[in-house]
């Protein structure tokens, strides 16, 4: 089945699973392939904060996520860590966009110094080279100048850092509009259109 775009998107382990998932099911509406990659740390986030138990097998995990998301047959695929031969750990045919979201602190380390050690460093070590687009969305509080060091790294090689840090001003009622707000900025810097947040100055006048 032909889609409009493809993507790699990355689940590591930090906190900010909500925003993930409704970054999952807006690229899905927007007839985006996902290559998805998710970290063991990740599902286990991804239980504790999302109540979601995904299979162990990569085939069964990406069938759980395409019914939670609605998606079309084979929108999702998931790859194993050590999928070494999978389309995302090649410059030749990886997606040149790719978003890990949330992303730890221990994932921008690897990803600056080129550990390439599992997938989801591989996959992300590819964008860089291949002068792609990569979307970082880490959720950490404070900030060590060893992280601080690290994205400042990335930041100038072109990777664009989008902390998981949602706005106030268009007044949220709900946990749902603060996760909306992230999610609708990564949307625009991937130039896809989207109705979670309006653009500044677009607002209703109160």
């Amino acid at each position: 089945m032909n889609f409009a775009n493809q993507i790699t998107l990355a689940l590591t382990g930090a906190s900010g699973m909500p925003y993930a998932l409704l970054l999952l099911k807006a690229l899905v509406k927007a007839d985006y392939k996902i290559h998805l990659l998710i970290s063991s740390a990740a599902q286990v986030v991804l239980k504790t904060e999302s109540h979601l138990s995904l299979p162990s097998r990569s085939d069964l995990a990406a069938e759980f996520l395409a019914k939670y998301t609605d998606a079309k047959p084979e929108q999702i695929i998931c790859y194993g860590k050590d999928e070494w031969f999978s389309p995302v750990a090649s410059g030749s045919s990886a997606p040149k966009t790719m978003v890990i979201c949330p992303c730890s602190m221990g994932t921008v380390s690897a990803i600056t110094h080129g550990a390439s050690d599992n997938l989801i460093e591989r996959a992300a070590d590819v964008v860089i080279k291949e002068k792609g687009q990569l979307i970082l969305l880490p959720r950490e509080m404070p900030y060590s100048v060893i992280h601080l060091e690290n994205l400042t790294k990335l930041a100038k090689l072109g990777v664009t850092v989008m902390p998981a840090s949602p706005g106030f001003y268009h007044e949220p009622k709900t946990i749902d509009d603060l996760v909306g707000f992230v999610v609708a900025r990564i949307l625009d810097h991937l130039n896809i259109p989207q109705t979670l947040l309006e653009p500044w100055g677009y607002q209703p006048s109160k």
